[in-house]
């Protein structure tokens, strides 16, 4: 019974049953006598006493105790033996992402956006117990999916960015502030938003900063990537004689990034390739599991089926035994 705790306790008191159905056994058994009379019982002294006159109370005996387990398995019994470490579910993730036509960019493979879409989706199928939106961000912002659980529409609808969709330029404030209305009305354990750009803050109403103390107010945190590599990077420019790659200045607001990260205790991440961008998810991925993980966890089982099952088979065995092998001649 090690590690067994009861539901229901106070069906123990059934137990007491037990004590009236053992005075009446030991009534009829005193009150019991033999139906044939002899003038002395001599002859018998010399007769061994068989295995059916040592064993003749064990019918009672089983009956009284599969009334036992079937008031026990009335009891509910439940194991929590078993720990285990687990994460628990409730972490809300808001995907903010840059479409800017600076993220067709060529300095990642096939280019910046696509390589962002690739890593986020694998990030997204990575977890499948946390809700999971998509905000888009260029020279304005909008909600590309409101918070989920059903990431196959969101992977899906991650395949659809292209840049070009809005008005171009990089409005980071807008985007975060679009990003922090999707999880503030949130409930979950933990709040997140990881916000991906490649450039600084020229457009929008909404300072990064200011769009940074708002999500600080509900609690939610912001992990900032910085994409492009350090100097140059190869960019499709149109030409009279068909797209051509010119190098561009990569030039991104890392300080902004990282004060938005430092004010929402989160973390400034600067991606610089393919294999750097998919390490940074996966750190974050590690960083928001080990944030609330639980050490030990006691999961409850019912008990209460194998109680009722040998109760129910030893009370049948000892009425079986009763009507059959010890049954009292008339």
């Amino acid at each position: 019974m090690d590690g067994i705790t009861f539901k229901n306790p106070e069906y123990f008191y059934l137990l007491f049953v037990l004590v009236p159905m053992l005075a009446w056994y030991i009534f009829r058994f005193q009150k019991s006598g033999a139906s044939i009379r002899f003038s002395t019982t001599m002859g018998f002294a010399k007769l061994g006493k068989s295995w059916k006159h040592y064993l003749r109370h064990l019918p009672v005996v089983l009956q009284m105790a599969g009334v036992a387990l079937l008031i026990v398995a009335l009891a509910r019994p439940q194991s929590s033996s078993s720990w285990e470490n687990v994460t628990t579910e409730g972490i809300d993730v808001v995907v903010a992402l840059d479409i800017s036509s600076s993220m067709l960019a060529r300095d990642f493979q096939p280019n910046r956006l696509q390589a962002a879409k690739n890593v986020a989706t694998k990030f997204i199928a990575g977890r499948p117990n946390d809700k999971m939106g998509l905000v888009v961000f260029s020279g304005e912002s909008f909600t590309q999916c409101p918070l989920t659980t059903d990431h196959a529409v969101l992977i899906n609808l991650f395949k659809d960015i292209e840049s070009g969709m809005i008005e171009d330029g990089t409005a980071i404030g807008n985007g975060l502030a679009t990003s922090v209305a999707r999880l503030k009305e949130s409930n979950a354990i933990s709040k997140v938003i990881i916000l991906l750009t490649d450039g600084e803050n020229n457009r929008g109403e909404i300072a990064p900063v200011t769009a940074a103390e708002l999500a600080k107010t509900y609690g939610i945190r912001v992990y900032t990537i910085g994409v492009g590599t350090i100097g140059t990077a190869p960019y499709p420019v149109q030409t009279p004689f068909g797209t051509q790659l010119r190098d561009v200045e990569v030039k991104i607001d890392e300080a902004t990034l990282q004060k938005i990260a430092d004010i929402t205790d989160g973390k400034y991440f600067r991606a610089t390739n393919n294999e750097s961008l998919v390490k940074i998810y996966e750190d974050i991925d590690k960083l928001e599991k080990s944030k609330i993980e639980v050490k030990e966890y006691s999961r409850k089982q019912e008990e209460y089926q194998r109680f009722a099952l040998f109760g129910g088979l030893i009370l049948l065995a000892g009425l079986f035994l009763k009507i059959t092998l010890f049954r009292n001649i008339p």
